[in-house]
């Protein structure tokens, strides 16, 4: 059977090429799931091209991820927003709609790393200290600073950007993962100040001390008229 010859590349424009379809496969089938056969098959090339761009099946899967979180420039504009000296409710609306500004690219790295993260504890950590703790450190620092400026509460840092991005990174589970915009679609922009002004400011309409030595109060009242009514 014939084969379809092989179109001759710069070596960058190939090295993308097999990015790309490796992406598709592991989006759709996971690290483990999918052999660089499968990646070669879809990229039209011989099996042996991609080892000698990739070292290893591992080597082409932490490309793909730092290609596509390198060309977003996340990590930048969160740094940026967080030294840009704007009130904390802008920098956190601004990190928010950062994030949650997403494409099907965006979308198929997420599926990516889920897949991935179930089937691979050393892809997931790997992950994590490359990129995640940063942006947890970030965050964290601001917070630290705003709490010895007496903008915020003393609460733990990290717990505190950890909250936060775990409201953001939540919104976008359920809408890419779980199918939730098929049911209700936001607006990044509506949806980043909410979450924001809710993380800034808290929903409860006192301190949570306060509320909860009322609550205390009111029970211990309503016992002693209790007792009052039983002839105590």
């Amino acid at each position: 059977m014939a084969t379809t010859p092989q179109v001759r590349l710069p070596a960058r424009d190939r090295r993308l090429q097999i990015m790309e379809a490796a992406k598709e496969l592991f989006a759709r089938q996971g690290f483990e799931g999918t052999t660089t056969r499968q990646i070669a098959e879809r990229a039209r090339v011989n099996e042996a091209i991609i080892f000698r761009h990739f070292a290893s099946k591992e080597e082409l899967y932490w490309a793909v991820v730092s290609e596509q979180i390198h060309s977003s420039g996340r990590r930048q504009k969160i740094a940026e927003y967080l030294a840009s000296g704007q009130s904390d409710g802008e920098v956190l609306a601004r990190i928010a709609e950062t994030l949650l500004m997403r494409t099907q690219e965006d979308a198929a790295l997420t599926r990516l790393l889920l897949f991935s993260s179930l089937r691979s504890a050393e892809l997931s950590d790997r992950f994590f200290r490359t990129y995640i703790s940063e942006c947890y450190e970030l965050l964290s620092n601001y917070i630290k600073a705003g709490i010895e400026r007496g903008r915020f509460r003393r609460v733990d840092p990290l717990i505190a950007a950890r909250g936060f991005l775990g409201m953001v990174m939540y919104h976008i589970l359920v809408q890419e993962i779980f199918g939730g915009e098929r049911h209700q679609r936001y607006d990044p922009r509506v949806v980043s100040r909410e979450l924001s002004e809710m993380w800034l400011n808290g929903i409860a309409a006192r301190p949570v001390k306060e509320a909860r030595q009322s609550g205390k109060h009111s029970t211990e009242r309503a016992r002693a008229k209790e007792l009052v009514g039983s002839g105590f």
